[in-house]
């Protein structure tokens, strides 16, 4: 799994991860640019311009004209946005690797933003909005986001008010393009099958034409929190959705395998503390999840769960229990061994195909700026102790840090903020 970095005279940045005998090849190209680079006015914009880059190109004018020639060969190809990554790809057959650069950096570099492809897109991303409202684990999801960070950048929703996308315009994507879709922001991964000197020559070819121009930057994110904080979305479901959070840090912290770590113990696999706990003991939920997200400048860790209607307040009781062990217990020898196990061998699998291997590399260059191989991060996720555990639970878990979302039957935030308490 050994890669190649080549950095061009104007930033651009390209990772190459050659696949010797895999019957794939993946193209990738990312960009530092998400919610969090957007002002409140144009929310949305990082999204919705992601959705025109599939509308259509100077050289192949119309949305179908790009569908058909990767569904010609077979490709896979989509894209995502996120709070601070933009990225758009292709997999394919590794024969075909000269189609999927042509195709992905077209898209990237020449888009159209014709007025009435706008229009139209426009209805298409309001119903996706309204999917996602009513979608209670989606719905729950950023409602959490909202409750942390409130009006400010990190606590935008990606897709956006509709309000916003109703307004926007040609000159808005003009301008958040060049502002954003820099050379500096941007990385190109190819991984899989493929010529390796030929491929970073064309890369290093097509992009030659973007200027060295500066990034776009993005508000640093206020941490301002003092006590704990609830918010209640009323909903008629048969089940309640919960999120149950704190805030962390930033992903460059030498505490983030360390809470790694910690979220595996609780969340990895059905031998889990928290599936055995509310699915298996309790029976109150199918669903129960735990996860940090760490970002450039700050972090947030979660437990989600859809639960029984009539146990919620015992279910969120049992939740900050289990948070608080890790305050007063050491996690056992036996219990830490299976989780280092389970976290290796799960990263592990998810490298076994090229549009994985691309996404960990270029998740870690534009995100991490720094890449750790696999062996590194496993030799990382082994040196983890019990004692480091303790440690930062006793750090992260505190009252004040603590925030609660629920979208359900219920309208009365304080009976939930008398119990939000370790």
């Amino acid at each position: 799994m050994n890669y190649k970095k080549t950095i061009l005279d104007n930033g651009l940045r390209i990772i190459t991860v050659p696949m010797k005998d895999n019957p794939t090849v993946t193209v990738f190209a990312l960009v530092e640019a998400g919610s969090k680079y957007e002002t409140k006015e144009k929310n949305g914009i990082s999204h919705f311009l992601e959705h025109m880059c599939f509308k259509g190109t100077t050289r192949r004018p119309s949305n179908s004209d790009i569908s058909t020639e990767l569904d010609n060969i077979g490709s896979h190809y989509n894209a995502f946005t996120g709070e601070e990554i933009t990225g758009y790809y292709a997999k394919a057959q590794f024969a075909h690797i000269d189609k999927l650069l042509d195709v992905i950096t077209d898209m990237y570099l020449n888009p159209l933003f014709v007025e009435k492809e706008i229009e139209k897109e426009k209805g298409v991303i309001i119903e996706e909005i309204n999917m996602y409202e009513d979608l209670p684990q989606r719905k729950v999801q950023n409602l959490f986001t909202e409750l942390v960070y409130g009006d400010q950048p990190a606590g935008y929703d990606i897709a956006g008010p509709k309000e916003n996308i109703k307004g926007m315009t040609q000159v808005d994507f003009i301008n958040y393009r060049n502002k954003f879709y820099t050379a500096p922001a941007t990385t190109i991964i190819v991984a899989g099958n493929f010529g390796e000197e030929k491929v970073v020559a064309d890369v290093t070819r097509i992009f030659s034409v973007l200027p060295k121009v500066g990034k776009g930057t993005k508000l640093p994110v206020n941490e301002g929190q003092v006590k704990p904080a609830v918010s209640l979305f009323k909903k008629e479901t048969d089940q309640t959705h919960l999120v149950l959070g704190v805030r962390t840090f930033d992903l460059y912290d030498k505490r983030d395998k360390v809470m790694d770590v910690l979220v595996g113990v609780l969340d990895a696999g059905m031998s889990s503390r928290l599936f055995k706990k509310l699915r298996d003991e309790m029976g109150v939920c199918y669903y129960v999840s735990a996860g940090n997200q760490g970002f450039t400048d700050h972090g947030l860790f979660s437990v989600s769960a859809g639960v029984d209607n009539l146990r919620v307040k015992e279910v969120i009781k049992v939740i900050l229990g289990e948070l608080n062990k890790f305050k007063t217990e050491l996690v056992s020898p036996e219990e830490l061994q299976k989780v280092k196990q389970n976290l290796v061998g799960t990263m592990y699998l998810g490298l076994e195909s090229s549009d994985s291997l691309a996404r960990f590399y270029g998740g870690q260059e534009i995100m991490n700026k720094v890449i750790k191989k696999p062996e590194e991060i496993k030799a990382e996720i082994e040196s983890i102790t019990a004692e480091e555990i303790m440690s930062l639970a006793k750090e992260v878990f505190v009252d004040k840090g603590l925030n609660l979302a629920l979208v359900g039957r219920f309208e009365d935030k304080g009976e939930f903020e008398n119990i939000l308490k370790f």
